[in-house]
């Protein structure tokens, strides 16, 4: 379990860095340290259970099972703040990705940024390509078309124009 805790926790840090643009929160790898923190202390703990096990320690076996319990009760306290504090998460998201698309240009790190997530996420925009009307590229470029990371991977000759949205 610790190692795959250690994976995960490595996996969400590494991916961070192509989406940094997009997550301004400076505790936005909070939680992928806590997983690695508690990935070190399950390896200790098994550890500690393994040792009491083979002494057949009454004494060991009780602290093992102590401290399963306070894991057990802090799983379940983050399981509940992560579902309550799941909308404001998502809104925060949001907002910042809308802000990340109003900086779009074409040529800037935050562009490639955005390009790279469309492309990746197979999506469109915040929510979907009409997020793309309101941004000062689209009004800038006066062509009525949204970025080429919008288009589908299978669409040959797409312009990513609004005319042709079976192809975003």
């Amino acid at each position: 379990a610790a190692a795959g805790l250690s994976y995960v926790g490595a996996y969400v840090i590494n991916t961070y860095k192509s989406y940094d643009n997009f997550l301004q929160d400076k505790y936005a790898l909070l939680p992928a340290v806590i997983i690695v923190c508690v990935a070190v202390v399950m390896f200790i703990i098994g550890l500690i259970g393994c040792c009491a096990t083979f002494r057949e320690s009454r004494v060991g076996l009780g602290l093992f099972l102590a401290i399963i319990l306070v894991i057990f009760i802090a799983e379940v306290s983050a399981f509940v703040l992560g579902f309550v504090y799941r909308e404001k998460v998502k809104t925060d998201v949001q907002g910042t990705m809308r802000s990340v698309f109003e900086k779009y240009d074409g040529k800037n790190p935050e562009s490639t940024v955005v390009d790279y997530l469309q492309e990746q996420l197979h999506c469109c925009g915040v929510k979907n390509y009409s997020d793309w009307t309101t941004t000062q590229w689209f009004n800038s470029t006066g062509n009525n078309s949204v970025p080429q990371s919008c288009c589908q991977q299978e669409a040959k000759n797409c312009t990513g124009h609004l005319d042709q949205p079976q192809e975003l």
